[in-house]
């Protein structure tokens, strides 16, 4: 018998809105992850601590703790204290780094994890990835995808407009990633799963034509979900390849070459403008400079503190930090020299051509 469709694993619940948080007691009863409210709740300092203030009459059972930085020290001593007792689930509330802490110790002990984001920073709030830092260095790890995904968008409006703002570049760079997947497509022959295509294509599109702002609950709305598809998009193909491609090659390299420059979502939009300049797509090339500037997002180097050769540095460094992924930094292969003159080309363009 042929096959007819096949299974994706998905998050059970979905939920975008404002006062979702309220409500997490009866989501989780409603979708049988804990009737009882026996979690394990984990909150980084900040809005994560309010949020467990909140939840907690629902959730009497419910064990809190605290954790600080994105580390992988921090994801394993979580899961030493899971071990404590039964618990039904794992609920991260938070930032990204609190998120993806509670991903990585939910999976290493075998539990499902629901996604609790008071911020929209990145695509990781639904992500089958854990970023941690370990000795200094951020990795990527595989973990499963949330099981819920709540997005309370009182919590979001109240948390830092810059953080929330980076989200827009990640969800922005999909459009890169995905023109670099078809490049190793058509170059060497690699796959590309249509599914996730379409999932990481449908957000990015969304967020690069909607006229609004983040004091717009409609595109707060469509960034949010645009972000979990994204995530979802990974989940289906089981590689971060529709949302990470040469843009996030580049934001890998000046990670750990300049850390502390700039958040994730920053210089993911900042590697995607300038990978597709590199590819010469110019009408991409206008239409996502002209969505990074209208919500303040970096599109030079100088908007990130580096200077040219530094970027040219990180661009001559990036193809490393992903050895078996081809990109258009892969195909061009271009030298340093060769790199600056790139660079002069864009920044020109931008600034004659984009405001």
């Amino acid at each position: 018998m042929p096959l007819l469709a096949r299974t994706v694993l998905t998050p059970l619940h979905i939920d975008v809105r404002r006062g979702a948080v309220a409500d997490l007691g009866a989501i989780l009863a409603d979708g049988r992850i804990s009737a009882g409210g026996d979690v394990a709740v984990v909150v980084g300092p900040g809005q994560g601590e309010q949020i467990a203030e909140l939840i907690r009459p629902s959730l009497r059972s419910a064990d809190v703790f605290t954790v600080v930085g994105g580390t992988l020290e921090a994801a394993d001593d979580l899961g030493a204290k899971l071990r404590a007792r039964s618990y039904d689930a794992v609920v991260g509330i938070g930032g990204g780094k609190t998120i993806d802490v509670a991903k990585y110790a939910a999976t290493r002990r075998g539990l499902p994890m629901v996604s609790v984001a008071t911020s929209l920073a990145n695509d990781g709030i639904a992500s089958p990835v854990a970023s941690l830092v370990s000795e200094g260095h951020k990795g990527s790890y595989g973990v499963h995808i949330p099981i819920a995904v709540i997005v309370d968008l009182d919590f979001v409006e109240s948390g830092p407009d810059r953080t929330n703002r980076a989200g827009i570049g990640d969800a922005v760079s999909n459009i890169s990633a995905l023109a670099d997947w078809e490049l190793a497509r058509q170059v060497r022959g690699e796959p590309v799963d249509g599914l996730a295509a379409s999932l990481a294509r449908m957000g990015a599109e969304a967020v690069l034509a909607h006229p609004g702002d983040m004091t717009d609950d409609a595109f707060v709305t469509v960034l949010a979900e645009a972000l979990i598809s994204s995530g979802l998009a990974m989940a289906v193909c089981g590689t971060s390849r529709p949302a990470s491609g040469g843009c996030h090659e580049i934001m890998h390299a000046i990670d750990a070459l300049y850390p502390g420059t700039a958040s994730h979502g920053e210089l993911a939009g900042l590697g995607a403008l300038f990978c597709t300049w590199l590819r010469g797509d110019r009408r991409r090339f206008t239409e996502m400079s002209a969505c990074l500037a209208r919500h303040q997002l970096p599109r030079l180097p100088a908007d990130v503190g580096l200077t040219d050769d530094q970027f040219v540095e990180a661009v001559r460094f990036a193809p490393g930090t992903r050895p078996d992924r081809y990109t258009i930094l892969e195909h061009l292969a271009m030298s340093p020299s060769e790199t600056r003159e790139r660079l002069a080309d864009y920044a020109g363009a931008i600034r004659d051509h984009c405001g």
